[in-house]
């Protein structure tokens, strides 16, 4: 077997720039306490490093407002006859005025705002208006004056994002993007209705009744599923990464012993490997609530939300709180700094399968030890997704299981989590296979 040398360690990152590291405490004689020179030109951008020079030419954080003028009062009115009583038309993205049955369409936010324009060239980090960080004293309590009749409304953004004048019924929506992280900058409509998802859920479960736990089957009540716009991350990203390890392909393949004893052995040449890749992210969701974005597979089944990925984010619409008329919502907890060590993670993900073409002829495979990525510009968009729920709380120790079915408002993709009987489990591995067998089912199933 030949072997090569260790791989060369990848070069270091540039260092960061200091004045990025925040406000530092300034003792005396501290560069902080000298000022500048009479006469000192002002610091030019072109004469330091390449990482210091795109940190301070990036764009603002904020830089795109996505605030729709028309809403600001809170009310969304109809544009033929006034009224607020609006909905969405079931089944569309229309909006429709239950008044004079007027009906249209959201602007798109991607149209409106550019925001599939560009992915090659961003720079730094740049943020949409509700996106933006959440103001830690921002209250859940938002109160209208009614420009109907003067009456005051109160809207708790905790729980809702709707409220109907008990006066003159005007009816308000929370429009106006606060910082608390309840107004995004755009959603994407249902499509998908509720006899239709509560129609998957019971065939999902249908397939799987046989093991199902008795205690779910006798509770089982599909109708009992709930619409919820869940916040999301909308990311676009341009980004590069280095990888490095070794490779083998093997050269020749042969036995040794017999019987018990008997062993393969393998002989392969080792190569020293080095990939290099550029890229682009476009439309990359990421959870953006604290509770969601807990996958601990102990205590929920969070993570069926990913596998009705994906949604057609192209057709999301500008936020409207008129959308939200018959659903429930859940805010935003987390801003873009707590969301990005994800994104980076999810990002070296993206490079790792954008270089496995090009390492097909090792059949042995690849081990990368060395990763570098490097993300050059990223822009940010906070998106209400649409998802139908189903959930069932298993008890046990540590307080229980969360089951979820979840249905795609979009699709109508379908996948869940049913909790099982495990001894029907284990006599099932008994009747079809070895008593082995049916041991390891049941302990696989008993650890989870």
């Amino acid at each position: 077997m030949s072997n090569a040398n260790t791989p060369p360690p990848l070069p270091p990152r540039a260092p960061a720039d200091p004045a990025s590291a925040g406000p530092a405490l300034a003792g005396p004689g501290s560069p902080q306490d000298v000022p500048p020179l009479p006469g000192a030109s002002p610091l030019d951008p072109a004469t330091l490093p390449q990482p210091i020079r795109d940190e301070l030419e990036a764009p603002d954080p904020v830089a795109i407002d996505t605030a729709s003028d028309e809403l600001k009062d809170g009310l969304n009115r109809c544009p033929k006859c006034g009224s607020t009583d609006i909905r969405q038309k079931p089944g569309g993205d229309l909006l429709i005025c239950l008044y004079c049955r007027n009906e249209w369409h959201s602007a798109r936010v991607e149209e409106e705002f550019g925001l599939g324009e560009g992915l090659d060239q961003l720079q730094g980090t740049v943020i949409a208006s509700g996106a933006r960080d959440i103001a830690a004293d921002a209250a859940s309590l938002m109160t209208f004056k009614c420009t109907g009749c003067g009456a005051e409304v109160t809207v708790n953004t905790e729980n809702a994002m709707t409220a109907r004048c008990h006066w003159c019924r005007h009816v308000f929506g929370v429009n106006e993007q606060v910082a608390n992280g309840a107004v995004p900058d755009a959603l994407l409509p249902f499509h998908i209705k509720k006899d239709d998802a509560v129609a998957r859920i019971r065939q999902f479960v249908a397939k799987r009744q046989l093991f199902a736990l008795k205690a779910f089957k006798e509770q089982f009540t599909p109708e009992n599923v709930v619409g919820v716009y869940l916040p999301y991350m909308i990311v676009d990203g341009r980004a590069s990464a280095d990888v490095a390890g070794h490779a083998e392909i093997e050269t020749r393949r042969y036995t040794r012993g017999s019987g018990d004893n008997k062993k393969t052995y393998y002989d392969a040449d080792v190569y020293q490997v080095e990939r290099h890749v550029d890229f682009t992210v476009d439309d990359l969701p990421l959870e953006s609530s604290t509770e969601r974005g807990n996958l601990d597979t102990r205590v929920n089944t969070n993570n069926i939300i990913n596998t009705i990925l994906p949604f057609d984010t192209k057709n999301a619409v500008k936020w409207n709180a008129s959308y939200l008329s018959g659903f429930t919502s859940e805010k935003r907890d987390q801003d873009v700094e707590r969301l990005r060590p994800r994104l980076e993670d999810q990002l070296l993900s993206i490079a790792r399968a954008q270089v496995e073409d090009s390492v097909d002829r090792y059949d042995r495979g690849v081990r990368w030890e060395q990763e570098r990525l490097d993300v050059h510009g990223t822009r940010w968009v906070s998106m209400y997704l649409p998802v139908w729920l189903y959930s069932y709380h298993q008890p046990g120790r540590n307080g229980g299981l969360l089951h979820y079915i979840a249905v795609n408002g979009r699709t109508g993709e379908t996948m869940g989590s049913v909790p099982v009987q495990q001894w029907k489990l284990l006599l099932t591995a008994l009747t079809v296979g070895t008593f082995l067998e049916g041991i390891a089912l049941w302990i696989l199933a008993n650890s989870t």
